[in-house]
């Protein structure tokens, strides 16, 4: 640069910022320092560096403050499925338990009722031959009070044989009595064990009854947060859980089996039998909901600290379809859902990038990578690693452009990843 161009700047500074003097007085003596233009320009470019770098200092330690708890609401996040997924193994549980509850009570009453039926039967006979062999020692007495009578007037010899017949009669007579009194008893007895066998059954139907509702309750309380979580995504919660029913067939998991219990007319065993059926449906439907939510992406792509640089949306005259995520090259970099990787290489503007697939459409893009570690046509569950951090492609800089498509179509990653921190 030549003289007279230094000449010239300085006198635009000199324009800009002329010359002043500070007077300082003490008691009678009065000083001044003069404040060039030079000096002026060094102080406000200094004042302007300092202001400068305390905002960016600031903002760093804001962002990571932000990413850190992102974290722990994800460890939170993970452990609360973890905890629900128990709950409502506990709850399945219970319900089966019930339901063997309900088939020994019905085994224990239908066994009574076969020997009541069969007592019944005994007593009936018991009094035909009673009532029969009254009849014929009423015919006998009769015939020997005529015989007597004959043989008392003309010295019978069969008079002997006629007393003999009515001593055996009378005996049979009276072991029929007693065998009548021992069944009456057997029948009593039979009686009073129905009656606690239907006390503890009432007893087992207000305690299965307690279960349920409790079962119910917990039940309708988790599905609903959970419909809600999808709907917050912006996809057709029931449209995804008609796919999921499906292709149940292709789980490994079965459907839970419904309950059948014979209630032998019993109306308040059919209306538990309902119940139980009800929340083996709904307990289906939460399977439905967990299996549903495994091919969301709902997670975080970055788990280490990291800072947001760009949001998703227009930027500089065209459209950032994804989350800008930035930290050093080689942060771990994790599939948000279960999925099937279709792409793993070097595409031109995204670099190094992983494209994993997952149901109902949805896609999620990882690029900008470091390095990848999947390969094309591998499965990948959620929270396993697929790459590295970089700066590969058209970057700025070290991060992670993240980006999920439904159908083809960008849409906002932030809003997965919410609904994801809503599950808490």
């Amino acid at each position: 640069m030549s003289l007279r161009s230094f000449r010239g700047l300085g006198a635009l500074i000199g324009c800009v910022l002329p010359e002043r003097r500070l007077f300082i007085r003490s008691g009678n003596h009065v000083r001044f320092v003069r404040l060039g233009p030079a000096f002026q320009a060094f102080a406000w470019a200094g004042g302007t560096f300092l202001v400068v770098w305390c905002l960016t200092v600031t903002s760093v330690l804001i962002v990571d403050s932000i990413s850190s708890v992102s974290v722990r609401e994800q460890a939170v996040l993970e452990d609360r499925a973890l905890a629900l997924s128990w709950e409502r193994d506990q709850r399945a549980m219970e319900a089966r338990a019930s339901q063997q509850r309900f088939a020994a009570a019905m085994e224990q009453i239908s066994s009574m009722q076969s020997e009541l039926l069969a007592l019944e039967s005994r007593n009936r006979e018991m009094e035909s031959e009673f009532q029969a062999a009254r009849d014929t020692l009423r015919r006998t007495m009769e015939e020997t009070g005529v015989a007597l009578s004959a043989s008392t007037a003309s010295q019978d010899p069969k008079a002997d044989e006629l007393a003999g017949t009515l001593d055996l009669l009378t005996r049979a007579l009276a072991e029929t009595v007693d065998k009548r009194d021992q069944a009456a008893a057997k029948t009593n007895e039979a009686v009073r064990l129905a009656g606690e066998l239907e006390l503890e059954l009432r007893l087992r139907e207000e305690e299965s009854d307690r279960i349920l509702r409790q079962i119910e309750d917990t039940l309708f309380v988790s599905v609903e947060p959970l419909d809600e979580l999808l709907r917050a995504t912006g996809l057709d919660s029931e449209a995804l859980l008609a796919s999921v029913r499906g292709g149940q067939s292709s789980h490994e998991e079965a459907p839970l089996v419904r309950v059948a219990v014979s209630t032998m007319g019993k109306a308040s065993l059919e209306d538990a039998t309902v119940r139980a059926n009800r929340i083996v449906d709904r307990l289906d439907e939460l399977d439905h909901y967990r299996l549903a939510l495994e091919s969301v992406p709902l997670a975080m792509p970055v788990q280490d600290a990291f800072r947001y640089t760009s949001p998703f949306g227009p930027r500089w005259g065209r459209m950032h379809k994804g989350v800008d995520m930035a930290g050093p090259v080689g942060t771990p970099v994790y599939a948000t859902a279960d999925g099937v990787v279709t792409f793993a290489g070097w595409q031109n503007g995204y670099g190094r990038i992983v494209i994993v697939q997952h149901p109902f459409g949805l896609e999620t893009r990882y690029p900008h990578l470091n390095a990848t570690r999947v390969k094309v046509g591998q499965a990948v569950a959620r929270g396993e690693r697929v790459g590295d951090m970089g700066n590969s492609g058209r970057s700025t800089g070290p991060h992670l452009h993240y980006e999920v498509r439904v159908n083809g179509e960008a849409v906002d990653p932030m809003r997965y990843i919410h609904a994801g921190r809503d599950l808490l």
